[in-house]
C-alpha cells in the first residue's frame, strides 16, 4: 500500500474515537475530560454501534427467514405481544402503532393474509368491524427464531445489579433525549 494512505480497517477501527471525528473540539469541548475518560466514551460509542449492528444483522436475517418486510414483521410483533396480553387487534389499531394510512393496512393485511400470516374476524360486538390475529404457525415460527434470538438480551440484563440497571437505563433515555430531532431546524426543513 503507498505511503499516506490506509486500508479501510485503519480507518473503521477510529470511527468512534471522538478525537479522530472531532480533532478541533468542534462539536465538542472536551478541555475538562481527561484523554483515558474520552478514550473509555469512545469504546462505549463503539460498542453502541455494534449493538446496533448486531440488531441489524438479526432484523435483516428474521425477515429473510420469515420473508416478510420490516413493516410485516412490526405489524406480527405487534399482533403476538396483543394475542399474548389477550388484546383484540383491529386494523385501526393496528394503523396507528404502524403510522400508516387505512389504504396501506389494507393492503398490509391483505399480503399477510395471503401469505396465511394473520387471519381476520368478523368483530363479536362490532359486525362491521373486524379483528385481526397472527397465525399460530407464523406466532411459532417467530418466537422460535427472532423471538428467541431477541431474548437473549435479558440475560445481559439480568447480570447486572439493580443500580447498575438504573444507571444504564438513565444513560440510554439520556442519549435518546440528546438524539430527539424534536426542535431541529435542519431534520424538518423542505427541500428547496
Amino acid at each position: 500500500m503507498p505511503a499516506g494512505e490506509a486500508g479501510p480497517d485503519s480507518v473503521a477501527e477510529h470511527l468512534y474515537e471522538v478525537d479522530a471525528t472531532d480533532p478541533e473540539q468542534q462539536l465538542v469541548d472536551r478541555s475538562d475530560v481527561s484523554t483515558e475518560d474520552t478514550a473509555q466514551i469512545g469504546r462505549l460509542m463503539r460498542a453502541l454501534s455494534e449493538l446496533r449492528a448486531a440488531e441489524e444483522r438479526l432484523s435483516e436475517a428474521s425477515q429473510q427467514y420469515m420473508k416478510l418486510s420490516p413493516q410485516d414483521m412490526s405489524a406480527i410483533h405487534y399482533l403476538i405481544v396483543a394475542d399474548n396480553r389477550g388484546t383484540m387487534v383491529t386494523p385501526g389499531m393496528l394503523a396507528a402503532h404502524l403510522g400508516i394510512s387505512a389504504a396501506s393496512t389494507t393492503k398490509l393485511l391483505n399480503r399477510l393474509e395471503r401469505g396465511a400470516h394473520i387471519t381476520r374476524e368478523v368483530h363479536h360486538s362490532d359486525r362491521r368491524a373486524f379483528i385481526v390475529r397472527v397465525t399460530p404457525a407464523t406466532a411459532k415460527a417467530a418466537m422460535e427464531t427472532v423471538g428467541r434470538q431477541q431474548a437473549k438480551r435479558f440475560h445481559s440484563a439480568a447480570r447486572l445489579s439493580a443500580s447498575e440497571r438504573e444507571v444504564v437505563i438513565g444513560f440510554l433515555q439520556d442519549m435518546t433525549q440528546q438524539l430527539s430531532l424534536e426542535g431541529v431546524d435542519w431534520a424538518t426543513a423542505q427541500e428547496p
